[in-house]
């Protein structure tokens, strides 16, 4: 995760920082800038869940056994917008719920500063 997030073209596009990354979880972050705006200063919704969803991937592999060749799929992607996300680096915070053979259930939470701006539950298909 921490050389495929980087090399991922769309995760360049969006700024996508890896910051923590253990067994089960991840912590990624998104800067802040103009080309992720929706209106005025508001952080775009899609940009917010690409986070999410990308957050809940990392999570997901982290601790998963490793294949001969790294593919997976989301399957299921559920967000709530809580509060808007204004003119601030966005942080999400990834954590497995149950891990099968081949399906993750992964809950993310986003935070701009001290708010809590959305949450996700994933459903990634290893493999």
């Amino acid at each position: 995760m921490r050389t495929l997030i980087p090399a991922s073209p769309f995760a360049v596009l969006l700024g996508l920082e890896v910051v923590e990354l253990a067994d089960g979880h991840a912590v990624l972050r998104m800067p802040f800038r103009e080309e992720l705006v929706t209106v005025g200063s508001t952080v775009h919704g899609g940009a917010l869940a690409s986070l999410l969803d990308t957050t809940a991937m990392a999570a997901a592999w982290c601790g998963a056994p490793e294949p001969a060749r790294l593919a997976g799929s989301t399957i299921g992607l559920s967000v709530s917008y809580l509060e808007p996300a204004q003119q601030a680096d966005v942080v999400a915070e990834g954590r497995v719920l149950r891990r099968g053979r081949s399906i993750a259930h992964v809950e993310v939470t986003a935070t701009a500063g001290a708010q809590q701006v959305a949450s996700a539950l994933v459903s990634y298909k290893l493999g």
